[in-house]
């Protein structure tokens, strides 16, 4: 691997931190070589040669022959070379090296090398003197369209010997020519200074828990502590769990440090941009990169601070091979090269509330800053939990009941703004017949189609597993009866009633389904902040980091889709995701309410937002994962096995659970029994759940799985520290 990728392309720390990701993970050194680098970069097509001079005198005739072409061409592709009779003796020789490539994108540049004089006509010279005016050189594109002329009439300066043009380089940086307006360093609050000091008092390789409050100023902590950094010619990298997050949090750090200086890498970029922003990181400097979890993997030679805001975020995991955690692997590394690590959230995970010590204890509990107000003394949002059940009884059948709806119309009466959160995007949950019950489910999976029906558009059915799409039937497909409709909420639905009970107000939705065009995250954001919305109807994407003053009202239209999930973090999640979502309100000089929806006023984690407790919610939470040795007390990894058949997964699964007690005895093992979902794509899935002590013990690896299922058309992964039971 270092003969494809060179030896030196990496430093030590971060060969060993891929092979430790590998080993904890259970999986290859290459699947995770795959997941740190940018897509498609293994392939042979994309690497680069590079010929070494001065060249051995005693090369055979062919390798002499394909040295001389290479002297010639330049850099080029392997694929140029392949199958070439003189390549292996290159090769064998150390002549020619091998290196991560890709391809690279030129321009044309057009570079003065002679002064105006008489000899040129009056047009010539006026466009000479306009390049000398740009220091002698310009982008041919942009100097054409400057100054109204044409490619041919540059070339006939190059004639005549005035200019010469030259290929340069194009890097395809997201964001470098934004031009953003900077901002100075804020005047820090007390717990904001301390929380400052104890950051910049960090080790190397110690970490700290930074628990603010929503709208405490977290941020402005971030970029205060990272400041020192790049003054020492040290790079900082800021995780974030969602690609819809990094604008926002892009857009301060523009504004504190500069556009050239902050830079983004997620899977949102187009693959030019993300093979140029790695390629770009290799160089190091006084860089701020800003990415989602396969960010952890960025190729900063210098780094001197690792940032992981909203670390309690599910997102941060990845589910399929290697299934890392960004967290887990943000800590190896700074553990490796040395660094900080500061992880910051209004609503830590329980496992790092348990690292911390603030439920359970530990020997060496890591440090905290706390900033439990907000600035300004802002208030934190009045929560008023309304029990639906009794809208239902009052007749009132709609998605907004008669507190929500009087609130909006307050909020607009006043010139402000508001959130409607809903935990599903699309209209409908499934549609189904009224006479007979027949339900429409995915072909392929075992799960009922969503109702979709965006404005101006046609409906549709579609399944939100593998993608499947489907007209909306007008009669039941398995009776004929006209009486079948949609049921259950989504993002446009409740757009969709904004609309039709508030006319002429500005309804915007902001899910995943609007948001999937390049920077629309961006665009939708924007306006919001620039008041061209009133009302933003958004899912789970609406919690994380949304910072807009005019927002007084947070409304959660139906919170029981938060709460019944077969998972034992489930009312954790729930608490997190309600917290933040109604932290969103009250971040100006008006305070902010929020209002809750519920059929399930006397939830635990219901009641915890209502009262503001959120760390007694966490101590009761810890008490029940303690009696079931559930994490943090205790280590899980999830068998998920599939095939096209469910008597084979089924037999397999079997198979498995005969040989993991004998074999491995300090194991618990549940099952195996069906996925939530039994089906997706055609493929039938079981579940074997392993639990152990933590640090969970050995576990076999992927090739004696495979061994011992002795059937290829089953598929097995092993995830560690499963996030997700579904």
């Amino acid at each position: 691997m270092a003969a494809v990728l060179g030896a030196g392309l990496f430093p030590p720390a971060y060969w060993a931190l891929l092979q430790r990701v590998a080993d904890y993970y259970r999986t290859d050194l290459v699947t995770v070589l795959k997941a740190a680098l940018p897509p498609q970069s293994l392939h042979w097509k994309q690497m680069r040669w590079r010929l070494i001079v001065p060249l051995p005198s005693d090369l055979p005739p062919a390798a002499q022959a394909l040295a001389a072409r290479l002297q010639r061409a330049g850099d080029r592709g392997l694929a140029n070379l392949h199958g070439d009779p003189g390549l292996g003796d290159l090769q064998q020789r150390g002549v020619l090296t091998l290196g991560f490539g890709g391809q690279t994108k030129t321009e044309p540049w057009v570079v003065a090398v002679r002064s105006p004089d008489g000899s040129l006509s009056e047009r010539l010279q006026v466009l000479l003197a306009a390049l000398w005016e740009q220091d002698g050189e310009s982008p041919v594109g942009k100097f054409c369209r400057a100054q109204g002329t044409t490619r041919d009439t540059l070339l006939r300066l190059a004639h005549l010997g005035y200019v010469v043009w030259e290929e340069r380089r194009v890097w395809r940086l997201e964001g470098r020519d934004r031009q953003t307006v900077r901002d100075a360093p804020k005047t820090l609050t007390a717990a904001q200074a301390q929380a400052l000091a104890q950051i910049q008092a960090l080790q190397g390789g110690e970490e700290l828990l930074l628990f603010g409050e929503t709208g405490s100023g977290k941020t402005e902590v971030y970029l205060q502590a990272i400041a020192p950094v790049l003054a020492q010619g040290r790079s900082a990298l800021v995780l974030v769990p969602e690609i819809g997050l990094t604008p926002q949090l892009t857009d301060r750090f523009r504004a504190r440090f500069g556009d050239d200086r902050v830079w983004v890498y997620h899977s949102g970029l187009a693959e030019g941009e993300r093979l140029d922003t790695w390629r770009a990181m290799l160089g190091g400097g006084d860089r701020v990169v800003i990415g989602t979890r396969s960010a952890v993997f960025a190729p900063l030679p210098n780094l001197g601070m690792v940032l992981l805001d909203e670390e309690h975020d599910p997102s941060l995991k990845q589910e399929h091979p290697p299934c890392y955690h960004a967290r887990t692997v943000a800590r190896w590394r700074s553990q490796l090269v040395g660094v900080p690590l500061v992880l910051g959230s209004a609503t830590p995970a329980l496992e790092t509330l348990h690292r911390a010590g603030l439920v359970g204890t530990v020997p060496q509990p890591m440090a905290v800053a706390r900033l439990p107000q907000r600035i300004g003394d802002r208030p934190l949002p009045t929560v008023s939990v309304v029990d639906m059940r009794l809208e239902l009884q009052a007749g009132h059948r709609g998605i907004l009941g008669r507190s929500l709806v009087a609130a909006l119309q307050e909020v607009r009466a006043r010139g402000e703004q508001a959130i409607l959160f809903i935990h599903r995007r699309g209209h409908s949950t499934f549609a189904a017949c009224r006479s007979c019950g027949f339900v429409v489910e995915c072909p392929h999976c075992d799960i009922s189609l969503s109702y979709h029906e965006p404005l101006g558009r046609s409906p549709y059915l579609v399944c939100h597993y593998c993608n499947h799409r489907a007209a909306m039937p007008a009669q039941c497909p398995a009776c004929g009866s006209p009486y079948f409709k949609h049921f259950g909420s989504g993002t446009q639905k409740l757009e969709r009633e904004l609309h039709e009970r508030f006319p002429g107000w500005r309804v915007a939705r902001f899910d995943s389904d609007t948001t999937g065009r390049k920077d629309a995250h961006r665009q939708v954001l924007t306006a919001f902040r620039e008041g061209e919305i009133d009302v933003l109807v958004g899912t789970q994407m609406l919690v994380k980091g949304l910072d807009v003053p005019q927002v007084t009202l947070v409304g959660v239209a139906i919170a029981d889709g938060l709460l019944h999930f077969a998972d034992f973090r489930a009312s954790e999640r729930a608490l997190q995701t309600l917290w933040q979502v109604v932290g969103r309100a009250g971040r100006g000089d008006v305070p902010g309410r929020a209002i809750v929806q519920t059929y399930n006023p006397d939830h635990p984690a219901i009641v915890a937002l209502a009262q503001r407790q959120f760390l007694d919610f966490a101590a009761a939470e810890f008490a029940l994962r303690q009696a079931l040795q559930y994490p943090p007390l205790g280590a899980l990894a999830l068998l998920r096995l599939s095939a096209p058949q469910p008597e084979t997964v089924s037999q397999a699964a079997e198979r498995l659970a005969q040989y993991l007690p004998t074999e491995f005895p300090h194991l618990e093992v549940l099952g195996p029994a069906p996925a939530p979902v039994y089906r997706v794509a055609d493929r039938y899935r079981q579940h074997l759940l392993l639990k152990g002590p933590e640090p969970l013990p050995p576990l076999p690896p992927h090739e004696v799985l495979v061994d011992i299922l002795g059937d290829r058309r089953v598929r097995v992964s092993l995830d560690i520290d499963p996030q997700t039971l579904m």
